[in-house]
């Protein structure tokens, strides 16, 4: 690795979207409720929501230390790739720019595994793996939990595949409404 090359890297003129902040990141973990005490009881996390086995094997949980529904999501690790990273996901500011990534991604022929909207945080996402296989996220618009700690209860949250498909059913009070 020459660090001279690394360093001149740049963002390219006219990229189509602009990550605004590191939005989430989920963990695979050995002990989803052990790992869930840790976040709260020691880092200070809120639980915004939770999955039973029923909903995804091992469970899973969502965790708040802001507004944002999570900033840590704990998924059940499995035998591979046991525990470590689950994904990372990158906030956008706007609808448009989740359409305009995913266009920039089928043009440079990333692999697309996922678009639409996932269940609990309801953001409206694209999903894909860089070059060593990690799984990435850009999205728009995650729940927002207020001062009454009130999450959106799971029968509003609206999974569907397909970012057309989220833009044509929304949740409530999310606007997919794309300028003219």
């Amino acid at each position: 690795m020459d660090a001279t090359d690394i360093a001149h890297l740049a963002r390219p003129h006219g990229l189509p979207f602009r990550i605004a902040k590191i939005g989430h990141i989920a963990l695979h973990v050995a002990d989803v409720t052990r790992s869930a005490r840790f976040y709260t009881e020691v880092l200070g996390f809120q639980v915004s929501d939770a999955y039973g086995d029923n909903m995804i094997p091992g469970g899973a949980a969502f965790l708040r230390c802001n507004t944002d529904h999570h900033g840590i999501a704990l998924f059940r690790a499995d035998e591979s790739p046991g525990a470590g990273l689950h994904h990372v996901a990158f906030e956008v500011g706007t609808l448009g720019e989740v359409l305009r990534a995913r266009d920039h991604l089928r043009a440079r022929h990333v692999p697309i595994s996922f678009e639409g909207r996932r269940r609990a945080g309801c953001q409206i996402a694209v999903e894909f793996r860089d070059p060593d296989g990690h799984w990435l996220e850009i999205y728009w618009n995650i729940d927002q939990v207020g001062s009454d700690g009130r999450v959106r209860p799971p029968e509003e949250w609206k999974g569907v595949a397909g970012i057309e498909a989220a833009i044509a059913d929304p949740v409530r009070g999310q606007d997919t409404s794309l300028p003219g």
